[in-house]
């Protein structure tokens, strides 16, 4: 069933809804951007119509509201430990195709890596419904189109703004009671069928081609380029790297509270061993490991997809204007290159 409502007719829809759950939507922060006078757009709880910005892709992933920047895991004292509460009511958040998307890769990350369950991802991952909000066709960094994650279905509502309103899908009955009151419309979402921007991911399936791969100049010159600051994966819907780290409450060394921290691979003594040994030494080393991580090795490992979802955040984060998708297809001709050589070997 789909429905047409205008601003208050939301609010009062939103209203309802929120006694059940706690929705979470991108929301705009004034004045917290990188640069003086910026704002900046990330994932966080609304009250209102009005606070979702809905025309505007986030600068961070939905991905916050499932797995923080920062989150307690346990409380320590002298003598036991107790374990961090998960949320009380469940989530509806509001994504787009690749946000949904990039939380099924999190799910075979978090829940699925060799029989492991991570039990802080999973307690709310159970309790998350998705909301789709309907594509706008993205920007010059997005190109879902060409990770196939465009399209989803994984969604309980799907939505389209406009500054008048919104046009409502209702797919779960579960929801079907907080809009009985609404004027009814006709409604289907449609997704974006191109980017402006187009990736092509090499197949990297020969085990000669990939040892090749690793060695190619083409790495050599994020040597120069990348700073190794990490908002690359910071802004990544699908990195799922993290520290922990204890804090300490007061004087007692004894009593805090340990933390998981966002990390990353990109970061310099992020993968160190003991005695200081590190495995990938050099920025071009690590730019190669994640390129390769994304659109190789999470595929390899579980079959359905690459792990990008194109959804182009890293370009808009990164200090040195490093892009993914550029790498990506410079990579594919650095691959059609040593397929030529070795044909001619």
């Amino acid at each position: 069933m789909s429905y047409a409502l205008n601003i208050q007719q939301a609010n009062a829809v939103l209203d309802e809804i929120r006694k059940d759950y706690t929705v979470f939507a991108p929301k705009r922060f004034p004045k917290q951007g990188r640069y003086s006078d910026t704002d900046i757009i990330r994932y966080a709880e609304i009250s209102r119509f009005e606070d979702i910005v809905w025309d505007t892709k986030s600068d961070y992933p939905a991905k916050e509201v499932l797995t923080p920047i920062q989150q307690a895991i346990f409380y320590f004292t002298e003598d036991e430990y107790r374990e961090s509460k998960g949320p009380k009511k469940p989530y509806l958040v509001l994504a787009r195709p690749c946000d949904i998307a990039a939380q099924h890769v999190q799910q075979k990350i978090y829940a699925g890596n060799g029989g492991y369950t991570d039990v802080y991802y999973e307690r709310v991952r159970k309790l998350v419904r998705f909301a789709m909000m309907e594509c706008n066709g993205g920007d010059d960094t997005c190109f879902c189109v060409s990770m196939g994650t465009n399209r989803t279905d994984d969604y309980s509502l799907a939505l389209k703004f406009s500054s008048e309103g919104v046009k409502v899908q209702v797919t779960d009955d579960d929801f079907t009671g907080y809009f009985k009151e609404c004027p009814k419309a006709k409604y289907t979402p449609s997704f974006v069928e191109e980017n402006e921007l187009k990736v092509t991911v090499p197949d990297l399936d020969n085990a000669e081609v990939r040892k090749a791969l690793k060695t190619h100049p083409m790495w050599n010159e994020y040597n120069s380029r990348c700073i190794s600051c990490g908002a690359c994966t910071v802004a990544c819907s699908t990195c799922t790297c993290f520290t922990t780290r204890d804090v300490i409450y007061g004087d007692n060394p004894e009593v805090g509270e340990r933390r998981r921290v966002t990390s990353s691979c990109q970061i310099e003594g992020f993968d160190q061993m003991a005695g200081q040994k590190e495995m990938r030494s050099t920025a071009a080393a690590r730019m190669r490991f994640k390129v390769l991580h994304k659109f190789h090795d999470y595929k390899a490992r579980f079959g359905d997809s690459h792990m990008c979802v194109g959804c182009g955040r890293c370009m808009h984060r990164c200090p040195e204007f490093i892009s993914i998708a550029a790498t990506v297809n410079k990579m594919s001709r650095a691959v059609e290159e040593i397929k030529a050589g070795m044909a001619e070997g």
